[in-house]
């Protein structure tokens, strides 16, 4: 799970902070690019394991289960930042 890294520290929007004073969005951003990698890394070892060049199915599972998960979290992320928006706006009509 080491490889979860570019996702701690995020909170239930997205970002560690503020935008403008620690560059929250920036982090936020790399976290999905970081997600981005381990669905390629996954998808790679994927191929290698149909084709017959993976020496150990474990590194792809494992890999694909750290993928899975990564974009779980993203996507909780997401949702409850739609929500809370969605909230925002209620509350202001």
């Amino acid at each position: 799970m080491s490889d979860l890294a570019g996702l701690q520290g995020l909170g239930a929007t997205g970002a560690t902070g503020t935008a403008g004073a620690d560059g929250g969005f920036a982090a936020a951003l790399g976290a999905v690019d970081h997600v981005q990698q381990l669905q390629s890394t996954s998808q790679a070892l994927a191929v290698q394991a149909v084709t017959g060049d993976l020496d150990d199915v474990h590194d792809y599972t494992i890999a694909s289960s750290e993928a899975k998960l990564a974009l779980e979290l993203t996507a909780a992320v997401r949702n409850k930042a739609v929500d809370a928006f969605t909230e925002i706006m209620r509350m202001q009509a």
